[in-house]
Formats: C-alpha cells, sequence, structure tokens
C-alpha cells in the first residue's frame, strides 16, 4: 500500500481532551476510570466516562442530530484546534474530493432508549422528540460530521463491533487509492448507554474494579467512550522526519463464535499478517504493539498467543484500556492515536492498573511506561463476530 499522511488527529476520552491530556496520561500512569453501579443490576464496575456532555447540547441549527453520541463527536472535532484545521484542508481539496469513513457501534441508541423508559411512564407513547435518524441510526454520526464541517465526498458508517473504526481507516485508503476520494475524515465515536453497560455485564464481561489488562486476575473489562479523528491524504513531496504514516491495514473474520475470539487467536494473526504484508513489513520491523486487551480471560489470551506465535518477545507491547477504558467502537481509531503519540514521544505506555502478568501469555508485555526509539507502530483491534483489525503506523523519516 502507498502510504497516506496522518495530517491531523486528535480524541477526547476520559483522559481528557486533546493530545497533551492523552500524552500526559499515558506517560504518567494515571486512568480516567471511576466507580459506576449499572442501574437496575445493583451492579458495580468502573466507566471511562467524557463528563458535561449532558450539559452540551447541539446549536440549534443541528437540533436533529442533537444525541450524545453527536455531542461527543462534536467535542473531538473542537479539540487541539482539529476543526479548523480540517475545514482548511477541505478547502485545499474541495469539499466534493473529501470523504467521511467514521466507526461506532450503538451510535446514539441512548436516546431510544431514554424515550422508551419515558414511554413506559407516558401510556406507551413514544416521545415526538426522538429522531431516530438523527441519533439511533448509525449513519447518524457521519451524517452530523459531514454536515457540520460541509464535507460533500462519499460518507458511510462501520459498525463491526469494536474494530469498527480500525476499519475505517482500512476502507478510507481503498478509497483514496481507487482514486474516488483525495482525502478522508476517519476515526469513530462511541457513547456510553445502557445496552452496553447492561449488555456486557449480562455476559459477566464488566470488572467490579479498574479493568487490568493481560493480569494473571484479570476480571473483565471497563467500558468507556471517546472521539477519535484524523486526516488521512497523499503525503506530499517532502514531509518532516515525526510525520506520522498509515503504512498498512490488515482484516479478518474468524468467525469462530459470536462473543468469543478463537483461542489459538487465528483471525487475530491473520489480521496482523495482512497489515505486514499489505505494508511490505517483517515483524522485525515493529517497534511496538498496541494490544486490543480488553482484560477479558478469553480475550487477553487468544490476543497474546497470537501475537507470541507472530512476534515471539522482541517487540514490547501493552494495552492502554487501563487509561481510557474499552471505548468500543472508537477503541481502534484511539489506539491508532495513542500509538502516533507513543512514536512522536518515544514512549512504550504502561498498563496502568495491571499489578502480576499472566504467566501463561509469552510475551514482551509493558507494565510501567518508558522511553524508547519507535519508528513503527501495530495497533490491534478485534471485535464480536470475529470481526479484526490491525493497523500499521510509522514515522516518515
Amino acid at each position: 500500500m502507498t502510504p497516506l499522511h496522518l495530517a491531523h488527529h486528535t480524541v477526547s476520552c476520559c483522559a481528557g481532551d486533546g493530545l497533551e491530556a492523552l500524552r500526559l496520561a499515558l506517560r504518567n500512569g494515571t486512568s480516567g476510570l471511576r466507580p459506576y453501579r449499572i442501574e437496575g443490576l445493583g451492579t458495580d464496575t468502573w466507566i471511562g466516562e467524557v463528563h458535561g456532555l449532558d450539559d452540551t447540547p447541539l446549536p440549534a441549527p443541528q437540533a436533529g442530530f442533537d444525541c450524545r453520541n453527536n455531542r461527543l463527536a462534536r467535542r473531538g472535532l473542537a479539540a487541539d484546534g482539529f476543526e479548523d484545521a480540517i475545514r482548511r484542508r477541505i478547502a485545499h481539496h474541495g469539499p466534493r474530493r473529501v470523504g467521511v469513513v467514521l466507526g461506532t457501534s450503538t451510535s446514539g441508541i441512548l436516546s431510544t432508549e431514554l424515550a422508551y423508559r419515558q414511554r413506559a411512564s407516558e401510556g406507551g407513547l413514544l416521545p415526538s422528540s426522538l429522531n431516530y435518524r438523527g441519533s439511533h441510526s448509525t449513519y447518524s454520526l457521519a451524517d452530523f460530521v459531514r454536515t457540520w464541517l460541509a464535507i460533500e465526498g462519499p460518507a458511510y458508517v462501520v459498525s463491526t463491533a469494536c474494530s469498527s473504526s480500525a476499519k475505517a481507516y482500512a476502507a478510507a485508503a481503498r478509497l483514496i487509492h481507487a482514486g474516488l476520494i483525495d482525502a478522508a475524515l476517519v476515526g469513530g465515536v462511541d457513547s456510553l448507554c445502557f445496552t452496553t453497560l447492561h449488555g456486557f455485564a449480562s455476559l459477566e464481561l464488566t470488572s467490579p474494579e479498574p479493568c487490568r489488562p493481560y493480569d494473571a486476575s484479570r476480571s473483565g473489562i471497563s467500558i468507556g467512550e471517546a472521539a477519535a479523528f484524523a486526516f488521512l491524504e497523499r503525503p506530499a513531496d517532502s514531509l518532516d522526519a515525526d510525520a506520522v504514516l498509515l503504512l498498512g491495514c490488515g482484516e479478518s473474520s474468524d468467525a469462530y463464535h459470536m462473543s468469543s475470539p478463537h483461542p489459538e487467536g487465528l483471525g487475530a494473526r491473520l489480521a496482523m499478517e495482512g497489515a505486514l504484508a499489505q505494508a511490505g513489513l517483517d515483524t522485525a520491523d515493529i517497534d511496538y504493539i498496541n494490544l486490543h486487551g480488553t482484560a477479558t480471560p478469553n480475550n487477553d489470551s487468544a490476543e497474546g498467543h497470537a501475537v507470541a506465535s507472530l512476534f515471539g518477545t522482541r517487540v514490547a507491547a501493552s494495552s492502554t484500556k487501563g487509561v481510557t477504558g474499552h471505548t468500543l467502537g472508537a477503541a481502534g481509531a484511539l489506539e491508532i492515536s495513542i500509538s502516533a503519540v507513543a512514536l512522536a514521544e518515544g514512549l512504550l505506555p504502561g498498563s496502568v492498573h495491571t499489578r502480576k502478568l499472566d504467566p501463561s501469555i509469552p510475551i514482551n508485555y509493558v507494565l510501567a511506561s518508558r522511553g524508547a526509539p519507535l519508528n513503527r507502530a501495530m495497533s490491534n483491534s478485534f471485535g464480536f463476530g470475529g470481526s479484526n483489525c490491525s493497523v500499521i503506523i510509522g514515522r516518515a523519516g
């Protein structure tokens, strides 16, 4: 694959708004996770909440899109001056030559959940305020973003559970390389809702403490929310050595089980091998792997064994979900940005909350953040149903 330039990127998550807040959290090993009781279940867990969304409705012209997910999207676009920078790039390319490819798993479903609660208390009718198209529909996210930024190129949403926004990168790259567009706004947004909190709790996958990826006593996930965006375009003739390039994407579908990975990580390995092949790289060329690492027993074991079978113990690897929580459909884009920060900082991010590594997973796992020269990083994102995606980024110089 011809490399593409991540001209700009930004995030908003429970660690804060913008790359500086994320950088400090990664370097200092601080977590944005907080305790939460799942209403109606009496279940204690920890979540990664972006505060203030309830008090920041969208402006009147965009009221039809108003929901927690699109509020979070606007919050993400505002961080790091990203929106202003992207508007300049859109003007440069022309709005019809810019696409929008975003990932989400539940979009604005919280609006529908609240509407049904109101219906139950008001005699059975859904409130007239519910706008399915502008909230619950997965396309609502792309529609809001393209409208907000006046982008006129192709726009769509990828919804493949926790690999959604990593696959958005792969999909956007295909559009650019096919000549359909010259640039793309990519990323993912997923927000907290009852469906995921109750759903994962019913599967006994939520942890009663902050998640501990790859820990011998790991007990489940901490659900988070995030908005993560990047702008992809063909690189200029000359780039700063610190510029970040998208080098390759690998996708697979192992279809082993609806909610469990292949026990030996077959799909995970296929995705990693696909990314290496597309980038024209070997395992020795990767300096860091940001693991999917959800802190469930099965997921970490399957991914860890796939990484061990392909990379051995040479490559440093870690999960950063102890900082941000598992942001589901936004996780891929968020962790690509985390990997980009790691490259820029020369930083191997540690695994916050992990105390004692699982001795049955033979990989080079990073517990505490430390400096290291990094040129290329791989980010793994694996979703329910065996939908897998690995993305490789690297420094231009």
